[in-house]
């Protein structure tokens, strides 16, 4: 006979969402049960933004060493121990790990099932030999890596997200299916540490991004000495030779076969809808995701989704943002909505791009002609100290000032962004960005010099030179 346990809130997926969840609401009195089939934690901790950027800080180190003699430096070529670069991966999991363990949720009171979970009806949900009722329920259960249906994948090894990081030594000529974040996150770690690179993306790099930005990614990558193939579709791949692959590219320019020791798929991800019984739970979804309303619930009320399961931005801090939305919803009975025109997002390449609000183009395409300010780093002393004067940061200015939008490509980007989020999410106005004290000398001082060019053009024309003229007369 099947356990049964009555709950106030079932959360079926232990990654960034579904945990933020369960131990803000235990904390505020809550019974909770926890459903998680994998590893705690989820993508994040174990597949994505932790490895990957431990991964990307070691290419950093590489690349620092390799490039030490500008600054008067000796330096030269790093050489990378691979084993202990994946060491060096897997301890930094390792010491996030017990914050998103099982004792520390079930210290908080949490009931934490490592099983699958299934629904069984609009209100009752099963994992292994356990039925759980819940007054509500939270489905975080995130998404997986998008694998295409390219003809002879099923004959190679290939690598994901999901195993790429278990690598213990370098691969000797690596072929990245796909241009976005992921695969040129990728592409440029490993390039660092001394593999050979290829990179075949059917459309254009990060074309998400603006063009003017994403291209300054593209100059380096390529200056790195990554190979890209782009507008080139991958045909077909087959074994190739010594057990690596042989990939058939179709594309302008591109060479018809591209030989590799590994290959990366690296095209997108996709929600995980698939195991869950939502047609017995009511629940609607599609291959994109569950269907939620502004409060993130699904069209059976009772059940909510969050983070990359609930189809939109996918992205851990969104996900912990929606998991605040939920607990006020569900816990505290407030019609809380979900607001997603201030959420930031960052591709952690060297340089960064980081972006906020409307892009130039969007802007453009909603409204009334948009006011575009620009200011490259190259004009910042900071960067001409550490000789990081490539890049630039873009904002958007609509009508009576207001903020619309950021973008920016350059050194700590994904740092630099944040004031701009503050401005888009509080509708603040240009001045208020302009009329700061940014601390000498910084990186941050780039976004005062743009927001200050908003009004360069009235400050030093002729109308005020006449003014400033005649006030100097009087005396």
């Amino acid at each position: 006979m099947a356990n049964r346990i009555e709950t106030d809130l079932c959360i079926i997926g232990g990654g960034s969402g579904g945990l933020s969840v369960a131990a803000g609401a235990s904390q505020m009195g809550a019974r909770c049960v926890l459903v998680e089939k994998g590893k705690m934690g989820g993508d994040c901790l174990n597949y994505g933004c932790v490895p990957s950027k431990s991964l990307l800080a070691a290419g950093h180190a590489a690349h620092a060493m390799s490039a030490a003699e500008r600054f008067g430096v000796a330096g030269g070529p790093a050489r990378a121990d691979f084993a202990a670069v994946n060491a060096h991966v897997h301890g930094v999991i390792a010491s996030i790990a017990p914050h998103d363990s099982v004792d520390r949720f079930e210290g908080l009171g949490v009931t934490v099932l490592q099983e699958a979970g299934r629904f069984t009806g609009p209100r009752e949900l099963e994992a292994g030999d356990t039925v759980i009722a819940a007054k509500r329920f939270v489905i975080a259960t995130g998404s997986s890596p998008l694998v295409p249906p390219i003809p002879g994948l099923d004959t190679v090894p290939y690598l994901t997200n999901e195993t790429v990081f278990d690598l213990k030594e370098a691969p000797k000529r690596l072929v990245v299916v796909g241009g976005g974040p992921i695969g040129l996150e990728m592409a440029q770690a490993h390039r660092r540490l001394g593999c050979d690179v290829v990179v075949v993306e059917a459309t254009t790099i990060l074309n998400k991004d603006d063009p003017e930005l994403s291209d300054v990614v593209r100059r380096q990558i390529l200056a790195e000495g990554v190979e890209l193939h782009e507008g080139a579709k991958v045909a077909s791949v087959a074994p190739g030779a010594d057990g690596g692959v042989a990939v058939s590219v179709e594309g302008d320019g591109a060479p018809p076969r591209i030989e590799g020791s590994h290959l990366l798929i690296a095209i997108g991800r996709a929600a995980n809808v698939d195991g869950l019984g939502l047609e017995d739970a009511g629940v609607r979804y599609s291959p994109r995701g569950i269907e939620v309303d502004a409060r993130l619930r699904s069209s059976n009320k009772k059940i909510f989704a969050i983070g990359d399961v609930a189809g939109g931005y996918q992205f851990t801090h969104v996900a912990g943002y929606h998991a605040g939305i939920v607990i006020r919803n569900a816990l505290f009975r407030l019609p809380a909505k979900a607001d997603h025109s201030a959420v930031p997002w960052v591709t952690f390449t060297d340089p960064e791009l980081a972006n906020v609000g409307l892009s130039e183009a969007a802007a453009r395409d909603a409204g009334p002609e948009p006011t575009i300010l620009r200011a490259p780093f190259e004009e910042i002393d900071r960067a001409r100290a550490e000789r990081r004067l490539d890049g630039l940061v873009k904002v958007v200015v609509g009508k009576r000032g207001r903020v619309l939008g950021a973008s920016m490509v350059g050194p700590h980007a994904g740092e630099l962004i944040l004031p701009w989020v503050f401005a888009v999410q509080g509708k603040l106005k240009i001045k208020d960005m302009a009329s700061v004290i940014a601390p000498y000398p910084t990186l941050s001082e780039i976004s005062k010099r743009a927001a200050g060019s908003f009004y360069t053009a009235s400050l030093f024309s002729s109308r005020t030179r006449c003014i400033v003229r005649a006030l100097l007369r009087l005396g």
